[in-house]
Parts: C-alpha cells; sequence; structure tokens
C-alpha cells in the first residue's frame, strides 16, 4: 500500500487539504488582515472533505477501479473550491501596490495536480495488471 507511489501522492493531498491549511492564509479581508480557516465553516468542510476523500482513495488500494472513480470525484470537488476562491479573489477590491491573495487560495491547485498524477500511477498499475491476467 505505501510503496505505491500513489499512495505517496494521496498522502501528499491530505496532508495539504488536512494540515497545511491551517497555517497558509486564504485571503485577506477588508482590514488587511489574513483570513485563515478557522471561522469559515463552508471552506473548511471543503477542505476537510477533500482530505477525507483522499483518505478513503488510500484505503481502497485493493480496488483500483473505485479509488480513480474516487479520485475523479476529488479533482471536481477540487475544481468548485478552486472557483470559489478565483470568484472570491476577483471580487476583493484591489489596491495601488501589489496586490496579496493568500497563498490558501493554491492549495486547490496543487491536489489537483497530485490527484491527476496519482490517477496516471493507478491508470498504470491497472495497465499492469491487465497485461499480467492476459498471460495466463
Amino acid at each position: 500500500m505505501i510503496q505505491r507511489i500513489q499512495t505517496l501522492y494521496l498522502l501528499l493531498v491530505v496532508i495539504l487539504n488536512a494540515i497545511l491549511v491551517h497555517w497558509a492564509g486564504l485571503w485577506p479581508d477588508i482590514l488587511g488582515e489574513t483570513v485563515f480557516l478557522e471561522g469559515k465553516f463552508w471552506v473548511a468542510i471543503s477542505f476537510y472533505s477533500i482530505a477525507a476523500l483522499a483518505l478513503i482513495s488510500i484505503l481502497l488500494f485493493k480496488k483500483r477501479q473505485n479509488q480513480f472513480v474516487i479520485n475523479r470525484l476529488n479533482i471536481i470537488l477540487n475544481l468548485f473550491l478552486l472557483g470559489f476562491f478565483v470568484y472570491r479573489s476577483l471580487n476583493l477590491s484591489g489596491e495601488m501596490e501589489v496586490s496579496e491573495k493568500g497563498i490558501g487560495m493554491l492549495i486547490p491547485v496543487f491536489s489537483i495536480v497530485l490527484l491527476v498524477l496519482a490517477n496516471k500511477a493507478i491508470k498504470k498499475d491497472e495497465d499492469l495488471v491487465k497485461s499480467v491476467d492476459r498471460l495466463r
């Protein structure tokens, strides 16, 4: 289970969405203070559900097709969260100096990349198993 590369990718998704999101600022508020995950209920639920889906996908290591489908659902959820962040950043007031958006807005982008890499590795494993079954 842990020796497979897709497990490491999925573990990184869990770490990004469950742990790192507490330290990364999401966006600045009107006063210029950075808004963190605390106090943003729906955003927190989204991040935790992404982490939970990745953890469930890790535990389904024997069922590669189900793992592949769960990762695709996780990618869709990340795209919705990314769309919310883009909408939110476009509605923030602009400044005269360099605009500072929170680094936490990039977490869904990193998660999508890691989930796509995990799906490629799962597909590679599935193709390898099918090729071995052909030889029997």
